[in-house]
């Protein structure tokens, strides 16, 4: 007994705290409350710039305010706001060989109110001709390094037309973009744009658990809290809820950060972030990685789909990036002699590495990798009005999460340093 007492006494004298039990902190009562909040009809669907993503911000917050995690250096509050541009085309006309082009044929990825361009111009010319690999073809130009014209084969004229989509709102460019669809590469064009470029302001969402003896050191939980929004009814629903995309990864953060503040065994410095705007390019987790410092961030465990089994069954899940760094290998080495098992990402083809919220730190040499159970080849609720919470597995999904708290657990407290990624190697 006097052994005890000792023990608590130098416990307490010391700071140290005994790791809460993990089954008792992170349950599925708990994650049934946090998902079912964020992914229920009056969110509509949290399609940015929303009234929706609103009070889904002003939840997330609430729920970051509940657990006392501290302010993000310069940033007011949890909201971590930045100011994005909403061009609208007033009027565009182009002669391509001597022949008008129709305006629907031309799309702009400009935030400038007027573009005028001819061949003599100085602008980048590029043909995508017919049979062309357009996905991989068109990727490229959407930030591009230089002044480019493209003119893309009247084939892809579906693909057109979904192209001022991706223009809806951006960041302010340095360099314009003119799509035109036309037959045949141009010798002789004339392109005038006009737009009207409006200011708007989104949100992420962020809280700080500062570390112990390795404070400037960060690691990162994430996910974005936004999706579609209401879109064209299916069976009388309009509302893409978006439950496990991406509900169901912002749930795991808020578990994720109500664990760490209770269990207070961080060394290093956690940072717990909601983005916005990911459905419409990634633009808040882009803005957020900008205003850090990539060498103090030791690794991010970006949570993307995890509502679901994974095609290896229950008790399981898979990362990106897998052999980019060898931060996989030690959040497996954490789960050893679990019921739980990490997998490399076993659809290589599609990329996920680049085209999720981690990419921009992993850019930046970040061993920055998400975790996801997403069947992209056959995942049947995937940006529909059926990405409901009814359609998920929760009982599995707080077992994903607890997985990653516990694989975590020798990165946060410093024993563990991820490899950096080569940002030499990665394809694009």
């Amino acid at each position: 007994m006097n052994k005890i007492f000792w023990l608590l006494l130098l416990s307490a004298a010391t700071g140290c705290a005994v790791a809460p039990r993990l089954d008792k902190q992170v349950t599925e009562t708990e994650v049934q409350r946090i998902i079912g909040t964020l992914a229920a009809d009056d969110m509509e669907g949290r399609a940015t710039f929303t009234p929706g993503i609103e009070k889904a911000a002003d939840f997330i917050a609430a729920e970051f305010r509940k657990i006392g995690l501290e302010q993000l250096e310069g940033v007011t509050g949890y909201k971590q706001s930045f100011e994005m541009l909403k061009p609208s085309v007033v009027s565009a006309t182009a002669t391509v060989d001597g022949q008008n082009i129709d305006s629907k044929s031309i799309v702009a990825f400009s935030t400038n109110t007027e573009i005028d361009l001819n061949a003599a111009s100085g602008y980048r010319k590029v043909h995508i001709a017919k049979g062309s690999n357009i996905g991989a073809e068109i990727g490229q130009y959407f930030e591009p390094t230089e002044n480019t014209v493209v003119f893309i084969d009247t084939s892809f004229s579906r693909v057109f037309r979904r192209l001022g989509g991706f223009m809806s709102y951006t960041f302010p460019r340095k360099h314009n973009v003119v799509f035109v669809l036309t037959a045949s590469p141009a010798d002789s064009y004339d392109i005038k744009v006009r737009q009207q470029v409006t200011p708007v302001v989104a949100h992420n969402i962020v809280g700080v658990l500062p570390g112990k003896f390795k404070r400037d050191e960060q690691v990162i939980f994430s996910g974005h809290y936004d999706h579609i929004g209401i879109g064209k009814p299916v069976n009388g629903d309009s509302i893409y809820n978006g439950a496990n995309d991406d509900a169901s990864g912002i749930t795991g953060v808020i578990m994720a950060a109500k664990y760490f503040k209770r269990a207070r065994n961080n060394e290093r410095t956690l940072v717990f972030a909601a983005f916005t705007a990911e459905e419409m390019g990634g633009y808040g987790s882009k803005y957020f990685s900008q205003q850090l410092n990539p060498a103090k961030v030791m690794a991010m465990f970006n949570l993307e789909m995890i509502g679901t089994d994974s095609k290896w069954g229950k008790n399981s899940a898979y990362i990106t990036g897998f052999d980019e760094t060898d931060m996989g290998k030690i959040l497996q080495k954490n789960l050893e002699g679990s019921a739980f098992t990490f997998h490399p990402d076993p659809y290589p083809a599609q990329q996920l590495f680049y085209r999720s919220d981690n990419a921009t730190l992993a850019r930046l040499g970040v061993p920055a990798h998400t975790i996801s159970t997403s069947k992209m080849d056959s995942e049947p609720n995937y940006h529909k009005v059926t990405d409901e919470v009814g359609t998920l597995d929760l009982q599995n999904m707080t077992a994903i999460i607890k997985a990653i708290i516990t694989s975590s657990a020798s990165i946060i407290k410093g024993t563990d340093t991820p490899t950096r990624v080569n940002a030499a190697n990665l394809k694009r």
